[in-house]
């Protein structure tokens, strides 16, 4: 069985970039990290998730391995699941340090936690081709990586960042969210409020409504990786994932 090439889910999480343009139309809402003027005004600072995967991007691509993973992490910290994803092909591929297939696993399976089809596709491949006894490590390795970088802790984290930072900027800076005041960000111009403090960019459910439209149905185009290797569905793979196995424990 040939692994599958490193710079896959680097490439789909670079296609995709801060977000994608399919989440914009199916939200309604412009992507705000594609305008220039939205990051110089701060916006990236209210969202450490896409500033670290941002960060983590740009260290990949400078073959700095060791920083990129852990940017990635940082990330992974406030539940982004694309940075979860590449720190699990990272592991996998060794890229960064030595090959570890235990925790490429667990980090797949977090990255999958919200049913997002291609990580999830991505999870039972790692989990068919591990040992038994692989196997049994990831389940028991999991637990403290989930307690960790999982959503129960990340997606807390991520909503007190959007609060705080959305505070101190409308304190700071504008004192308002109606499109008749704008925010003023030196040497880039004005933004309209209203664009700059719409509620999907800042509302934790909304923010998350938001990822979901892209990465739920995400469909990659057609990959060559070797020889075909039949990845069972969730429901007939024959042992669980670590997610579900430690669900399962007492």
């Amino acid at each position: 069985m040939r692994r599958l090439t490193p710079l896959f889910a680097i490439g789909i999480v670079a296609t995709a970039l801060a977000f994608p343009t399919h989440a914009q139309s199916s939200r309604g809402a412009a992507d705000p990290t594609l305008d220039d003027t939205m990051v110089a005004g701060g916006f990236l600072d209210g969202h450490p998730d896409l500033k670290f995967r941002n960060m983590g991007l740009d260290a990949y691509g400078r073959k700095d391995f060791v920083e990129a993973i852990n940017r990635f992490k940082q990330a992974a910290s406030y539940g982004d699941k694309p940075s979860q994803a590449v720190v699990a092909e990272m592991y996998w591929d060794g890229i960064a340090g030595d090959r570890d297939r235990v925790l490429g696993l667990v980090w797949m399976d977090m990255a999958a936690e919200r049913g997002y089809d291609f990580f999830s596709k991505k999870r039972d491949y790692y989990w068919n081709a591990l040992t038994s006894e692989e196997r049994k490590q990831a389940v028991a390795r999991a637990r403290d990586v989930f307690a960790e970088y999982g959503d129960a802790a990340a997606e807390p984290r991520l909503a007190a960042a959007l609060r705080r930072e959305r505070g101190r900027m409308t304190g700071s800076r504008v004192g308002s969210m109606t499109s008749s005041v704008q925010v003023i960000v030196p040497g880039y111009g004005s933004i309209d409020a209203s664009k700059f403090y719409d509620p999907q960019f800042w509302d934790p459910k909304q923010y998350r409504a938001w990822q979901d439209a892209y990465w739920t149905d995400l469909k990659p185009g057609r990959v060559e990786v070797g020889e075909p290797v039949k990845v069972a569905e969730p429901s007939a793979v024959s042992e669980p994932s670590p997610r579900q196995a430690k669900q399962d424990q007492p």
